[in-house]
């Protein structure tokens, strides 16, 4: 599946160098496909924040990722869709953070869900060998797990040193 061309993002020159120039999508989205953790911020039913590291797949212009229905994110997601999932280097001066802020809706659809299985396993090994179970992904050490897909209303991308800047996508 191709994906959509992507508007040009725009640079916010209150936080970028002076000599900056916008960050690329390819960059962006590359970052967001080869990332191997990812921090998913979801909301509690009482408004407090819920931030948790996990493994997630950037397939058809949306990130994947999965959690078990007894787990926290899960019952915030219940409550509110609305999210943010965070990638990037733990470095001051050097790397790419990228934020995504969307709504998180649920996979259900069998042929997608194992096509999304295959991207795990090539992605992360055999310890993430999913199966399809009941609209579900099923791992032997976990039991079932729900996924969901975030396609982005806007993307951040934060550029680090030499030559900082801050480029913005808003997406429909």
């Amino acid at each position: 599946m191709s994906e959509p061309a992507m508007p040009e993002g725009t640079l916010d020159a209150r936080y970028s160098d002076p000599r900056a120039e916008p960050s690329r999508w390819e960059e962006v989205r590359e970052a967001l496909d080869t990332a191997q953790t990812y921090w998913l911020t979801t909301v509690r039913a009482d408004g407090r924040p819920h931030v948790t590291p996990l493994i997630a797949i950037w397939d058809a212009s949306a990130l994947h990722f999965s959690t078990g229905e007894r787990e926290q994110k899960s019952r915030n997601l219940a409550a509110h869709r609305h999210v943010a999932l965070t990638t990037g280097a733990n470095a001051l001066d050097e790397g790419l953070d990228v934020v995504l802020e969307g709504e998180a809706t649920r996979v259900t659809d069998t042929a997608r869900l194992e096509h999304l299985a295959a991207a795990w396993l090539r992605k992360y090994g055999e310890v993430w060998r999913y199966e399809v179970r009941d609209d579900s992904f099923w791992h032997p050490g976990g039991g079932l797990a729900t996924v969901y897909a975030v396609r982005p209303a806007a993307v951040h991308a934060f550029r680090k040193g030499p030559t900082y800047a801050q480029t913005r996508w808003t997406l429909d």
